[in-house]
């Protein structure tokens, strides 16, 4: 068995980082096809085996998915998952680099004319998210977009609160949603991991300018029609 590559349990643990009883549990869940049996108690694996292994386990852990989920999308098509995986990580990766960058919560005070008790409620929020060391890219341009309503006489005085932010985190979560499901559907598999997160990172500045200026036209258009319905 060991010339034709199969491996033993022992083998398959070692090779694959996950434990024998993790493994028989795989089996059992049918998550893992059946093994070459050479006796009652005697099984050999192929080599496949690690990697879809490791695909289940990092489900698991890194996703939270339940196993009955993984099951079906292994059965469905398993190398489709596995390019899933792969985009995503290389998504998140170009995604964290530059999150890693922090500015304290004393330099945002001196940067910015944000009163505290306006940041501590946009972090209870969900709309900020600094850690110990600080805000990251993204935080302090939310806060700088903030500083700047308030400067022209967006705040509490005339009605405009913290919570006002949240109107555009739903709309912005399901339209996330919406892309990220449709970037997954067109570059997993598609093209080298890598390439498709350099692709995804291009568009992200002229995806800005396209959401800035569908909002200004349709606010016009909005306002256009609220009028001629009082005409």
């Amino acid at each position: 068995m060991a010339k034709k590559g199969l491996l033993k349990m022992r083998e398959l643990a070692e090779a694959s980082g996950v434990s024998a009883g993790t493994i028989k549990h795989y089996l059992r869940e049918g998550l893992l096809p059946e093994p070459v049996r050479t006796s009652r108690n005697m099984a050999y694996y192929p080599p496949e085996f690690v990697d879809r292994i490791k695909l289940i386990k990092q489900l698991q852990e890194e996703r939270f998915m339940p196993l009955r989920v993984i099951k079906a999308m292994l059965d469905e098509d398993p190398e489709r998952v596995r390019a899933l995986v792969e985009l995503e990580d290389r998504i998140l990766e170009r995604a964290l680099e530059g999150e890693r960058k922090r500015v304290s919560a004393a330099e945002i005070g001196r940067r910015y004319d944000v009163p505290r008790e306006v940041l501590d409620r946009l972090e209870e929020l969900g709309i900020l998210s600094p850690n110990s060391r600080g805000y990251g890219p993204n935080d302090v341009k939310i806060v700088e977009a903030i500083s700047r309503f308030r400067a022209g006489g967006y705040d509490e005085r005339i009605g405009f609160t913290v919570y006002d932010t949240l109107r555009y985190k739903r709309a912005l979560e399901e339209l996330v949603r919406e892309e990220i499901k449709v970037i997954m559907e067109r570059l997993a598999g598609e093209m080298p991991p890598e390439r498709a997160a350099e692709l995804v990172a291009s568009g992200a500045e002229p995806l800005n300018d396209l959401i800035s200026a569908l909002h200004a036209k349709l606010l016009v258009e909005e306002l256009e029609r609220q009028r001629s319905r009082r005409g």
